[in-house]
């Protein structure tokens, strides 16, 4: 099948829990949005759930573009190539199997062996609570409910080749069944882009030469980018090219699949996320950068500072800024 079919042109999407009630969705198709993606987990994950999910969004007026399973997501047994690798692989393998069966064209995957880093929140516009990092402050990496402390997070240091290694033996398995399901696999950037942490390099998503070359191994055209400009601005000269550059190249190869839009206040070591208009990055040029390559995954607003004690209000303002900019970016051209 190599990719299943998607309507053409940019999509605005909100991020929505999968048991969301009927106001939520509700909410959703207020904001005037027609896409949606999920998360679940691996008690749930499967292709009943991903279908009753998205019969009953249909129903609502919206339609699931993607859906990630947390606990084949940030796995590692994946990255380090641990004990139970072979099992977490096949568990991806049904996961897109089952994405395909219920005909949900996208997945994301992250590469992160010890997880998202963060310290403690911190302020921003206007005292919004906000996401923040300082590395001089950083003790322990999180998923799912685990943390993974320093200074060693798996007991010794691993070598970038082992890393690349573990990618590759990942990729060659799970590639060939996005394809035969027509499913696309978006690879987010790692979550600070930190060369290392916790003696694990961070040498693949951390880098537009490092995508690159982890896009030539993965030789598919399933296999894309989950582009993250938050954390790609997190990571500033480290990355090795720009927001815009970046955009334009992955996306003239037709290797965008999602975009997270988030903004942050300065590159690493220590950041706070911000409100997408609040950022050192001029978000417009990303829309622009997007509408010139004729993007037509999904964009969906990504970790928003808190407003006024209710994420609604955040999460409106974010979609009514993205779909402004949009609109001035069709209009252009």
């Amino acid at each position: 099948m190599s990719l299943m079919p998607i309507p053409p042109g940019m999509k605005i999407a909100a991020q929505v829990a999968p048991d969301a009630a009927d106001d939520e969705l509700q909410f959703v198709k207020q904001m005037g949005l027609d896409w949606a993606v999920c998360w679940t987990d691996g008690e749930h994950a499967g292709y009943e759930y991903y279908a009753r999910t998205k019969d009953r969004f249909e129903k609502a007026g919206i339609r699931i573009y993607g859906f990630g399973n947390r606990d084949v997501h940030n796995q590692d047994a994946i990255v380090l190539g641990l004990e139970n690798r072979n099992a977490k692989i096949e568990e991806y393998v049904n996961h897109l199997r089952a994405l395909g069966k219920a005909g949900i064209p996208y997945t994301t995957y992250a590469h992160m062996a010890n997880g998202i880093w963060s310290t403690e929140r911190e302020t921003t516009r206007g005292g919004a609570s906000a996401r923040g990092f300082d590395l001089a402050k950083a003790e322990a990496g999180h998923w799912a409910g685990k943390l993974y402390y320093l200074p060693l997070t798996h007991s010794r240091i691993y070598s970038q080749d082992e890393i690349w290694e573990n990618f590759r033996y990942f990729v060659e398995q799970t590639a060939p069944v996005a394809e035969d399901e027509g499913v696309r696999i978006g690879i987010h950037p790692d979550d600070p882009p930190q060369p290392e942490l916790g003696g694990v390099p961070r040498c693949i998503f951390s880098s537009f030469d490092g995508y690159s070359r982890a896009m030539t191994i993965a030789d598919s055209p399933n296999v894309g980018i989950c582009f993250c400009i938050g954390c790609w601005l997190e990571g500033g000269d480290l990355m090795g090219k720009g927001v815009e550059e970046s955009l334009r190249e992955f996306g003239q190869d037709d290797k965008l699949f999602k975009i997270h839009f988030r903004n942050v206040d300065q590159p690493l070591p220590h950041f706070v996320e911000t409100f997408v208009d609040d950022g050192y990055f001029d978000m417009s040029k990303a829309m622009q950068a997007l509408q010139e390559v004729g993007f037509d995954g999904v964009l969906i607003p990504d970790h928003i500072p808190m407003m006024a004690d209710d994420p609604r209000i955040g999460t409106a303002y974010t979609i009514g800024y993205m779909k402004a900019l949009l609109k001035r970016a069709q209009e252009e051209g």
